[in-house]
């Protein structure tokens, strides 16, 4: 990973890096939101250049990804000289500030800025935030949490950086599979550390009952890390297929089954108390099956269903035993599939062409489709202007 390197080739790959992640349009969004500033961007900052990678703008500020600001003319210089977040809530009002050059160049009032530094000390970029107004972000829960969001940035950017460098070293057969069990082995743990300290914050500010914005910012943040610790264990999955192994599961008796997909309806309602799920669960004999790994299924089928169906249109869910099989079936209203899309959406990593950039990874119907195979059964879908979109997974219960 270079540090301070301003060549076109390696600025232009520094974005596209970016780019690929699709957690970060919603940690800008969650920024924005949380903080009532209406710029967010993750910069490249190198010795010479500021290069914009990310950007989530309400105040039509004019960059998008791949353009530069004159360094100097930014405080991102500085915090790279420091290696340490520059806060200003009120610019005109700072002493330090007031009369600044960047606050009067591009006419800002609040403004914070965090370094995104690898694990081996290589300084990326910035994490920052402005605003035309004043804003409170020199609050300790705020910098904590772009802290927070900073090291899972640069996290994210570290194990893209590794799966590229695994790509080219690749030269035979034994190294592959040496360099897919490494790059499992520090995805998780890499992206978990990082995840796990967001999360702690989340449940922080879930506690302060007597400040409701709190709690509300403790719940998005709580909703963003649930939903990212989804991409890893997907990412996970498919790496561990790729490798031969394919999606692993632990057959036994699951007595419990009928509960724990009720859990994972009323945990998926939870999360999205907007749309309204009916659920019909009757599972009356025991299932020999892999109980997390059957919730798994139909938590990614019921969040496929939240992202695609019609808003105000009920989602369908059905579980139940006949005949010696178990099925689980999941149904929503909206825009149909279309039929050339149809035969490829169990395909890793594709995703329709109408699809919004900043979604998932593309992992989600394969990883379901890998875990049904594994139990021996099959998934299909269906889908239609009058019926909807329907998926139908059918497992041998015995």
């Amino acid at each position: 990973m270079p540090d301070g390197v301003d060549s076109r080739e390696s600025l232009a790959r520094d974005v596209a890096a970016i780019g690929r992640i699709s957690a970060i349009p919603t940690l800008l969004k969650l920024i924005c939101q949380n903080t009532s500033m209406r710029f967010a961007a993750v910069a490249r900052v190198t010795d010479g250049t500021w290069t914009a990678c990310a950007v989530e703008d309400s105040i039509a500020f004019g960059l998008k990804p791949g353009d530069q600001l004159e360094l100097k003319t930014t405080l991102c210089r500085e915090s790279r000289a420091l290696r340490q977040p520059i806060v200003i809530d009120h610019a005109s009002r700072d002493p330090k500030y007031c009369e600044h050059h960047t606050p009067r160049t591009y006419n800002i009032e609040s403004y914070i800025s965090v370094p995104i530094i690898f694990s081996n000390d290589d300084y990326f970029g910035n994490l920052c935030a402005i605003d035309p107004k004043p804003a409170l972000v020199s609050d300790v829960r705020v910098i904590a949490m772009f802290e927070a969001f900073a090291k899972l940035i640069a996290g994210l950017l570290e194990n893209d950086y590794r799966q590229e460098r695994v790509e080219s070293d690749l030269h035979s057969e034994r190294a592959t599979a040496e360099l897919r069990e490494q790059f499992i082995a520090v995805l998780g743990h890499d992206l978990r550390s990082p995840l796990a300290a967001v999360r702690t914050i989340a449940e922080i500010l879930s506690l302060k009952t007597a400040d409701q914005d709190l709690v509300k910012m403790g719940g998005l943040l709580r909703s963003s890390t649930r939903r990212m610790s989804g991409l890893i264990d997907d990412v996970l999955d498919f790496a561990r297929g790729r490798m031969g192994s394919g999606i692993g599961v632990s057959l036994r008796q699951a007595d419990s089954l009928e509960f724990a997909l009720k859990h994972v309806i009323d945990e998926a309602h939870q999360g999205n108390a907007s749309v309204e799920i009916c659920a019909e669960v009757s599972i009356n004999e025991t299932v020999r099956c892999d109980q997390g790994r059957v919730q798994q299924l139909l938590s990614n089928l019921l969040g496929n269903a939240i992202t695609h169906g019609a808003r105000g249109q009920p989602i369908q869910v059905e579980a139940k035993t006949e005949g010696g099989l178990l099925t689980v079936a999941v149904q929503n209203r909206g825009t149909p599939i279309s039929s050339d899309d149809l035969p490829h959406i169990f395909k890793p990593y594709w995703r329709p062409a109408t699809s919004k950039p900043g979604g998932g990874l593309g992992l989600g119907l394969y990883i379901c489709s890998e875990i049904v195979r594994a139990h021996g059964g099959t998934l299909s879908a269906v889908s239609s202007e009058a019926t909807g979109t329907k998926f139908v997974a059918r497992i041998p219960a015995t």
